[in-house]
C-alpha cells in the first residue's frame, strides 16, 4: 500500500491510531500485494471505519 498524502515516517507504527488507519487503508484501497492480519481486524472490529459493502463482507468471511 502506498498512501502519498500521508506522511507516516514521524507516526508511531505501534500505536493503535496507526493501527486502525492502516487496516482501514489497506481494506478500503487495496491490499497491493499485502496480507491482512486478521487478529487485528477483529481487534480493532468495532473502531474501524469501512465501506460499508465491504464491512459486510468482510463481517461474513470472519464470523460465519
Amino acid at each position: 500500500m502506498y498512501n502519498w498524502n500521508t506522511d507516516i515516517a514521524k507516526w508511531n507504527k505501534k500505536s493503535q491510531s496507526f493501527i486502525i488507519w492502516r487496516l482501514q487503508q489497506l481494506i478500503n484501497y487495496g491490499l497491493n500485494g499485502e496480507k491482512l492480519n486478521l487478529f487485528l481486524v477483529k481487534k480493532y472490529w468495532s473502531k474501524l471505519d469501512l465501506d460499508p459493502h465491504r464491512k459486510k463482507f468482510l463481517r461474513l468471511i470472519l464470523w460465519p
